[in-house]
């Protein structure tokens, strides 16, 4: 073989191996990469489950991304996740989505309990809350705009209006909350609509004005969160891992997985893992409720 031809080679070999990603798994084999995407209630847990997983199965790479649950049922309908994480289940057109572009139907597992907290400023002298109160906040056509209307009146907040913080309609939370709250009904004009729970958080957090809502792992030391009653005189409940997993808590919600098909190899392997002690108690450590109580993570008192 000639120079150019022995130079000519060893370039190609090069650069297939650099595309091919050659060397990237353990002793130089290939590593197996998951998708992963959806739910911005869901993603920082995700986030933890795909590092500790890293560990347990250095041969697997999940690669995780928010965006919101519909935009997490999108990309499973579309073929580029292989788990789509929702703070919601699946619309009956989004499963039969699924079906027409993927041939096989959803999967679903259910990962955890979330409470879906009700936040409002730290000085807020706010502690309780009916849903049909947060309905009249919310909902369009609601009555109650201004603090003063439940009875108190907020340090740092002179207007005395209520700001309402939410969620863009992309979000599984955003959707939960349409239909455990608002009852399907719509929301009030002039929300502040964020893309992700964090970024309510903060809002309220920075804002004595405000009123938001989001997953209770998001809860900050800016915020205080009430206890929600179901009705006028019904029990109120405050939001925590235990009151989500038990049901107390009236805005409580199963926290999704969902894959096309049946999942095998690598794709069940790290969801079975998920559903393994180890993977649950990282759940409770980013305060969500397991899908049970016997977990070694949790003391007897909550079992």
């Amino acid at each position: 073989m000639g120079r150019s031809n022995r130079r000519g080679a060893l370039t190609f070999c090069l650069l297939f191996s650099l595309s091919c990603g050659a060397g990237d798994g353990p002793r130089g084999g290939h590593r197996t990469v998951i998708q992963n995407k959806g739910s911005d209630t869901l993603v920082n847990v995700a986030q933890a489950w795909a590092e500790a997983y890293g560990k347990v199965n250095p041969s697997v790479v999940v690669s995780v991304a928010g965006g919101g649950s519909g935009t997490g049922i999108s990309a499973l309908i579309n073929g580029t996740v292989d788990i789509a994480n929702s703070s919601r289940p699946l619309s009956d057109s989004e499963a039969e989505a699924v079906i027409q572009a993927r041939g096989v139907p959803a999967q679903a597992f259910v990962v955890g309990y979330d409470a879906l907290a009700v936040f409002v400023h730290r000085d807020n002298p706010l502690e309780a809350l009916t849903i049909p109160q947060i309905a009249e906040i919310y909902g369009e056509g609601g009555s109650l705009d201004r603090w003063e209307q439940l009875g108190i009146r907020v340090p740092g907040c002179p207007s005395g209006k209520i700001v309402r913080v939410s969620r863009q309609n992309n979000s599984g939370t955003y959707t939960y909350f349409a239909e455990a709250v608002l009852h399907k009904n719509d929301y009030k004009l002039g929300s502040l609509d964020l893309h992700g729970s964090k970024d309510v958080v903060d809002l309220v957090s920075k804002t004595p004005c405000a009123i938001g809502y989001s997953g209770l792992a998001y809860a900050s030391t800016g915020i205080k969160m009430p206890c929600v009653a179901r009705e006028e005189g019904a029990p109120c409940i405050q939001p925590t891992m235990e009151s989500a997993v038990d049901g107390s808590y009236p805005i409580a919600r199963p926290l999704f997985m969902f894959t096309a098909g049946e999942p095998e190899g690598a794709v069940k392997a790290y969801l079975d893992w998920i559903l393994s002690d180890e993977g649950q108690c990282i759940l409770v450590g980013k305060g969500y409720a397991p899908v049970r109580a016997d977990l070694p993570c949790l003391g007897p008192e909550k079992q």
